[in-house]
């Protein structure tokens, strides 16, 4: 069973999956529709990294970037081939939804592209429907965009 925990994007055995996210990203789509974050852009304050791991190996990332609307935006979600079907997906999305929902967020936000059927499925499975393409996506046809609306945050006990 994969362990999600927030790390940062600049973690020796984390920078070459983010790379292989990217060469990934870029055999399906042209540069200019590749809408990947740096790793700068991946180490502010209102971005969460997290790392999926089995038996300590790095296996997938996820990052939600707090909109600043009550809205979070998954970026940087990526399974190394060897992992997908093994629940990393499942784990890091799940700890995703958790931390913004812990923040506040009251709806999760994503792009994707149609070449990416798999990763359409699990959100899909996840309860994500598709939207009309937001913000930076507008104009690119190759994106396909989703939401998820998220159940409000537990209150806290009173004691």
């Amino acid at each position: 069973m994969p362990t999600v925990s927030l790390e940062s994007p600049r973690g020796s055995d984390v920078l070459p999956l983010l790379q292989q996210a990217d060469d990934y990203a870029l055999s399906l789509y042209p540069a200019e529709n590749y809408h990947g974050l740096d790793v700068d852009s991946l180490d502010r304050s209102e971005v969460a990294f997290f790392v999926a791991r089995v038996d300590g190996m790095a296996l997938g990332t996820a990052a939600i970037v707090d909109r600043g609307d009550g809205s979070a935006e998954l970026k940087r979600m990526f399974v190394t081939a060897e992992a997908r079907g093994l629940g990393v997906g499942r784990a890091l999305l799940d700890a995703a939804e958790a931390h913004a929902i812990d923040r506040g967020a009251t709806v999760m936000l994503l792009e994707t592209g149609l070449p990416q059927a798999a990763a359409i499925a699990l959100y899909e499975r996840a309860g994500y429907s598709a939207i009309p393409r937001f913000d930076a996506y507008v104009d690119d046809p190759t994106s396909y965009c989703m939401e998820k609306r998220l159940p409000p945050r537990p209150l806290a006990p009173v004691e």
